[in-house]
């Protein structure tokens, strides 16, 4: 009989590797504690001390910013174009 692996969100990742980081219960009590194996905590707190310096980084931009950028762009190179037709139609005017 086979067994699906658990699939756990990025929260409770998170919230294992915090508690793992502290250090006020041992792996081991962790393990039980969440029902995961051990290796997988280690892992999970190895990836969040990797990953903490990126939290740092202020020129790092978001996904907002970079969404807002591109809807920026695209509004100011619309705006172009229909500049340049009303000074070709107004120059045909003259």
């Amino acid at each position: 009989m086979t067994t699906k692996r658990k699939k756990h969100p990025a929260r409770f990742k998170a919230k294992v590797a915090v508690e793992a980081i502290k250090s006020i219960r041992t792996v081991s009590e962790l393990a039980a504690a969440y029902s995961v194996h051990p290796s997988q905590i280690h892992h999970w707190k190895k990836q969040a001390l990797e990953g903490l310096p990126e939290v740092f980084q202020t020129n790092k931009p978001t996904m907002q910013q970079t969404d807002i950028s591109a809807k920026l762009f695209e509004e100011i190179g619309r705006l172009k174009v229909e500049l340049d037709w009303l000074k070709k139609k107004s120059g045909e005017i003259h």
